[in-house]
């Protein structure tokens, strides 16, 4: 892929698998856009045309040395605060589960929802994806069953943030409400035999339908 100069780049790979990656931010990029259930991209080792798209599991503010001493000091200014929020390189992590890939120099994008043949490599730049990519990789809904099914994750909240965040794309109403069902019926499908867990994604979801 042939990263396009007005691409927001959120962060670089720190390390990464075929399951997944985690990445690096600095804070004030983290505030702006790293949203838990957001989807993500980044380009797979020795591809220039595929990246691996994924879905932010889990986001960490570290401490450091200079952070824990503030702490331990007392109250703090407010100039001083807002020095080491906007200013400094707070060590934030982000975690991604890996949920597809697919062809950049495709139109629409030709879309498989597996994991990727290779992980991104180590400082590849990781992207938010557009609203026209998150479009076309939630015309199907394969991808259900890698979040459902991974152990490492919090796979019910996952799923529920990552249909919201793919429904807010949707300007319509009744187009929003169409995706909105097509995910139910899904899910409905995909645990058919977990009847409470489906009723708890379910649940996680349904506020976001008001007005739909």
């Amino acid at each position: 892929m042939t990263t396009n100069e007005y691409e927001v780049v959120l962060g670089r790979v720190l390390r990464a698998s075929t399951r997944g990656f985690d990445f690096g931010a600095h804070s004030r990029n983290i505030l702006a856009g790293h949203d838990f259930g957001g989807f993500v991209k980044a380009t797979i080792s020795n591809e220039t045309e595929i990246v691996a798209i994924g879905l932010i599991y889990k986001v960490e503010i570290k401490d450091d040395q200079l952070i824990s001493e503030l702490v331990l000091g007392g109250e703090l200014a407010d100039a001083i605060l807002l020095d080491q929020r906007n200013n400094r390189l707070i060590p934030v992590e982000i975690k991604v589960l890996n949920v597809g890939y697919a062809y950049m120099d495709s139109d629409p994008l030709y879309c498989v929802h597996s994991v990727p043949p290779r992980p991104p490599m180590s400082l590849s730049d990781v992207s938010p994806c557009s609203e026209g990519e998150i479009y076309d990789f939630t015309r199907r809904l394969d991808f259900f069953r890698i979040v459902l099914q991974a152990a490492e994750v919090p796979s019910d909240d996952l799923i529920a943030a990552a249909i919201r965040c793919a429904g807010s794309i949707y300007k319509d109403t009744a187009a929003k409400s169409d995706f909105y069902v097509a995910c139910g019926r899904r899910l409905a499908r995909d645990l058919s035999n977990d009847m409470k867990r489906l009723s708890h994604i379910l649940s996680l979801i349904n506020p976001y339908l008001e007005g739909v």
